[in-house]
């Protein structure tokens, strides 16, 4: 299909004014699409795939234009902006998603706690296909390289099956320098980098730890470490085709009747 026949819906966790998103719209508009920008007023990120408090409120919003683009503000997490494009409140009901361009990385395991990628799972819930894209810096240079990428990474997406989802990272650099593109496993939970910390006041904290120098190889830390950009299909929650748990609890309930 055509991109102008396809509408896109652009989301992020970083905020309707981060540079991110703003560096990823016009990447994709340019291709022709028909773009629709809908994500979090402010900073959402870690925050999952989060709707709390969204039936039977009004939902705050905010709008801005920038490059032709107009940008959506609304008060609350990237999944209830996949939601409420999807349910159609912004207009023609999406096509397509793509998330991001997110400030650091999502790697590991541990990216269902990330509300740029969450936001690709919950269209995929409601059966769109999306790419969720990071890029590997706290204080990018290069935003325009992840934007293209994006970009190839969306007209790849446009044929494959409704609810098809990608995670990419794709490392801070220019892009006639990236080490090439390479399909990349999950780094295993216990590379979240996340440890347990006291506050000098006594409180509980959480602090990272630092990358770690021995990633495993093929993983999305790994290759993004070399300049690779790391390319890794996901999917949602899905059941088990096993009834093994059923079974040894109707057999342990049948001593109640």
């Amino acid at each position: 299909m055509a991109p102008e026949n396809l509408r896109v819906l652009i989301t992020n966790d970083d905020g309707y004014q981060a540079p991110g998103i703003r560096a990823l719209a016009p990447a994709i508009a340019e291709l022709g699409y028909d773009v629709l920008v809908v994500a979090p007023l402010d900073d959402q990120s870690g925050v999952g795939s989060a709707r709390a408090g969204m039936v039977g409120r009004p939902i705050r919003t905010a709008s801005e234009e920038a490059g032709g683009i107009t940008y959506h503000g609304i008060d609350g997490t990237p999944a209830l902006a996949v939601t409420l494009a999807t349910v159609g409140a912004f207009g023609a009901i999406p096509d397509l998603v793509v998330s991001g361009i997110n400030r650091g990385h999502n790697i590991g395991v541990p990216i269902f706690h990330s509300g740029t990628v969450a936001a690709a799972l919950t269209a995929a819930g409601q059966g769109k296909s999306a790419v969720a894209v990071s890029i590997d810096s706290e204080d990018p240079a290069h935003w325009a390289t992840a934007g293209a990428v994006a970009a190839e990474a969306l007209t790849w997406i446009v044929p494959e099956p409704a609810g098809t989802v990608l995670t990419i990272n794709v490392p801070d650099r220019p892009l006639d320098q990236l080490a090439g593109v390479r399909h990349a496993s999950l780094a295993p939970i216990k590379r979240s980098r996340l440890t347990g910390a006291t506050a000098p006041t006594g409180e509980p904290m959480i602090e990272l730890e630092p990358p770690s120098p021995n990633p495993v190889p093929g993983s999305d830390e790994a290759l993004l470490a070399a300049g690779y950009v790391a390319v890794t299909p996901i999917i949602g929650i899905r059941e088990v085709k096993d009834d093994t748990a059923a079974t040894a609890l109707a057999k342990r309930l049948s001593g109640y009747r």
